[in-house]
């Protein structure tokens, strides 16, 4: 397994791009978030690949982030996402975003992801929901620069909570998450009253 590949930066299209290293072009196919954040040519840059071995090929597939791999790794362990739906979804939402909408059952924004149906992104959400944690999804959240207030304070089984009335409510996955993240709260803070608190905010 190729953990990363870190060399030049050679060639740069919609789909792939080429990293030489010592004198060896590695082509890597890459979602297009990684193509708009790329630097400029004959620049050194750090690709984290997953190497995908088929029986007619062996495939190279990178990300800018160790987060962004790992989270294409778990989206090609579910029956009927290969390595290039995987990708597709990874240039539509990023790692947060796709964490928030599998904890919040959030079909619709997972299948607007080519070539992702709604039967899939719901087979996507069954199979990942155990997987993902809600506390340690707000936690990479801040870590990648957001300014989310509830995260670190009220305990993840009340967010959980508040979410889920909300989307019981009729409030679709995103807007509850959104809503629920945007409180100030502590660990004091009840389900009833951080849910009273996102009413107001919608």
């Amino acid at each position: 397994m190729i953990a990363y590949v870190e060399g030049i930066l050679k060639y740069v299209s919609e789909k792939d791009i080429i990293v030489d290293v010592g004198g060896i072009g590695y082509m890597i196919i890459v979602p297009t978030s990684v193509i708009s954040n790329l630097p400029k040519l004959e620049s050194l840059v750090r690709i984290y690949t997953y190497m995908a071995v088929r029986e007619d090929a062996v495939l190279l597939y990178g990300f800018l982030e160790r987060d962004d791999e790992q989270m294409f790794e778990k989206l090609i362990t579910v029956n009927g996402i290969g390595p290039k739906g995987a990708i597709g979804i990874l240039s539509t939402l990023s790692p947060d975003e796709l964490r928030f909408a599998i904890l919040s059952d959030d079909v619709k924004t997972i299948s607007k992801a080519p070539g992702i149906g709604a039967k899939t992104a719901g087979r996507l959400v069954l199979e990942l929901k155990d997987k993902i944690d809600l506390q340690d999804a707000f936690e990479l959240k801040l870590q990648h620069g957001a300014s989310d207030k509830v995260g670190q304070s009220a305990g993840s089984d009340v967010i959980n909570e508040a979410v889920q009335a909300l989307v019981v409510l009729g409030y679709s996955g995103s807007e509850a998450l959104k809503a629920v993240k945007s409180i100030e709260a502590d660990e004091n803070t009840t389900v009833e009253q951080l849910l009273a608190m996102a009413l107001k905010s919608l």
